[in-house]
C-alpha cells in the first residue's frame, strides 16, 4: 500500500523545485500587466453549489464536474470555470452597481473528463473580467490587454484568433435552425468537419442557400480581408451587425498597436454556450491547444439576477509556462535562495543567516555532516543559487 499512496491520482500531478519557481514568476509577470489595466483580485470559492455551474448558465457538462454532497444533501461541484463564479458574486456584492467593474483572479478549476489528450483535470488558471460595459471598447481592451500580458511574460510569437459568435447563430437562426441541430452543428465546424456538417444539413432538409452560408464559415480565417468577405457572405442583419462589431473592434486594436498579433476565424464557436458576441483564442507554437480563450458574455450575469453586459479571458497558466519552457524563452525567476552549511560554531552561522535574510535573502541553515559536493548536488537541485561553506 506504500507505494500506491505515493502516487496521485490521473491527471493531477505535484510541482516543486525550479518548475514551480518559474510558474510563479510567469503568474506575477502576467498579472502585472492586469493590475496596470486597474483590475483588482478577486477569490472565489473552490466549490459552490451545482446550479452555478448548471446546463441553464451554459457552462461545463455535468458529466465533466466533480460533484459531491455536503451534510445538508446539496450538490456541490468543483469549479470548471471561474466566470459563472464571478458572475455570481458580482451579482451578490455589486447588484446596484452601474459603474463598470474590473475585476482579476488566479486559482485552479477542476475538470473531470476521461478525453485528456495530455491535459490534466486540475489546471491553474489567471484571468480578467470586465462586468458592465458593452461597448466595443471593452472587447478591445480585453483583447489588448491579453496581448500586452502574454509579451509581458516572456511570449514573442503567438497569435490572437478573433471570431463572433452571433455571426454562426445569425445564420442558424435565418436557417431556422432547431437547438439540437445547432449544436451538433456546432461540433462539426469546431472540428473542421466540414462532410459531417453537410450530411447534417442535408438530413435536416436546409435550404441549399443556408447550407453554402453555414459552411462557408470554414473558409472565413486569416487576415482582416475575410472581414469584407464576411460581410458580403451574411445573409441576415444579426450576422451583418457581427461582422461590423469585428471590424470596429479591429480599428481599436489598430490604436492599442497590438493588430500584428490578431487574425479572425468566423467558424470559431465555443463548448461554452454563454457566450453572446466576440470570441478569442490566443494561439502559440510548441502548445497544443489555446492557451488562452475568452469572449463577451452578456446574458451570463442576469442568469443570477444582474442584468448587465460582460467580456472577459482566461489563460491557462500550466500551459503557458509549458509553450515558454519549450521555446527556451521561459524568464528567469528571481532566485535569493541560498544554503548555508557550517561545521562547527552555530551562532556565528546563525549571524551569518540572519545578516543575509535582512538583505532580502532566504537562507537554509544546515550542519556539514556529508561530503561538500553533496550539498552542492542537493543546492543545484533544490532551486537554490548558492550554497555558502561556514
Amino acid at each position: 500500500m506504500g507505494k500506491r499512496l505515493v502516487h496521485t491520482p490521473e491527471g493531477v500531478r505535484d510541482i516543486y523545485g525550479k518548475e514551480y519557481a518559474n510558474k510563479q514568476t510567469i503568474q506575477k509577470l502576467f498579472g502585472d500587466k492586469l493590475h496596470s489595466y486597474g483590475y483588482q483580485d478577486i477569490q472565489t470559492p473552490t466549490f459552490e453549489f451545482f446550479d452555478v455551474f448548471s446546463r441553464e448558465i451554459g457552462t461545463t457538462p455535468s458529466k465533466e464536474l466533480y460533484k459531491f454532497f455536503d451534510k445538508e444533501g446539496n450538490t456541490l461541484v468543483l469549479r470548471p470555470d471561474f466566470t459563472p463564479s464571478i458572475a455570481r458574486c458580482a451579482a451578490k456584492y455589486f447588484m446596484d452597481e452601474n459603474i463598470p467593474l474590473r475585476f482579476c483572479y488566479l486559482g485552479n478549476n477542476f475538470i473531470n473528463t476521461n478525453n485528456l489528450q495530455g491535459k490534466l483535470k486540475e489546471t491553474t488558471q489567471m484571468g480578467a473580467e470586465l462586468l458592465g460595459d458593452a461597448s466595443p471598447e471593452a472587447d478591445a481592451e480585453m483583447i489588448a490587454m491579453l496581448v500586452e500580458a502574454l509579451l509581458n511574460s516572456g511570449l514573442k510569437e503567438f497569435q490572437v484568433s478573433v471570431g463572433q459568435i452571433d455571426y454562426f447563430k445569425g445564420l442558424c437562426a435565418h436557417a431556422q435552425l432547431d437547438e439540437e441541430t445547432e449544436f451538433a452543428l456546432r461540433e462539426f465546424i469546431s472540428n473542421r468537419n466540414e462532410f459531417g456538417a453537410q450530411e447534417l444539413l442535408l438530413d435536416r432538409k436546409i435550404p441549399e442557400q443556408s447550407i453554402q452560408a453555414l459552411l462557408g464559415v470554414n473558409n472565413l480565417f486569416g487576415s482582416c480581408e475575410i472581414l469584407d468577405k464576411a460581410l458580403e457572405a451574411a445573409d441576415n442583419e444579426r450576422s451583418q451587425k457581427a461582422v461590423e462589431r469585428l471590424m470596429q473592434v479591429y480599428e481599436l486594436l489598430k490604436v492599442y498597436g497590438v493588430d500584428q498579433y490578431i487574425s479572425f476565424d468566423l467558424a470559431m464557436v465555443s463548448k461554452y454556450n454563454y457566450y453572446t458576441g466576440i470570441i478569442f483564442n490566443a494561439y502559440t507554437y510548441q502548445a497544443g491547444s489555446a492557451i488562452a480563450k475568452g469572449g463577451r458574455y452578456d446574458n451570463l450575469l442576469e442568469k443570477f439576477g444582474k442584468p448587465a453586459p460582460a467580456t472577459g479571458f482566461v489563460v491557462m497558466i500550466d500551459d503557458l509556462v509549458t509553450a515558454l519552457t519549450r521555446q527556451k524563452i521561459c524568464p528567469e525567476p528571481e532566485n535569493k535562495n541560498l544554503l548555508l552549511v557550517y561545521a562547527a560554531d552555530f551562532g556565528s552561522a546563525l549571524t551569518k543567516a540572519r545578516e543575509y535574510r535582512t538583505q532580502g535573502y532566504s537562507a537554509v541553515l544546515m550542519k556539514l555532516e556529508q561530503p561538500e559536493e553533496q550539498y552542492t548536488k542537493f543546492a543545484a537541485d533544490n532551486n537554490f543559487s548558492k550554497v555558502i561553506f561556514i
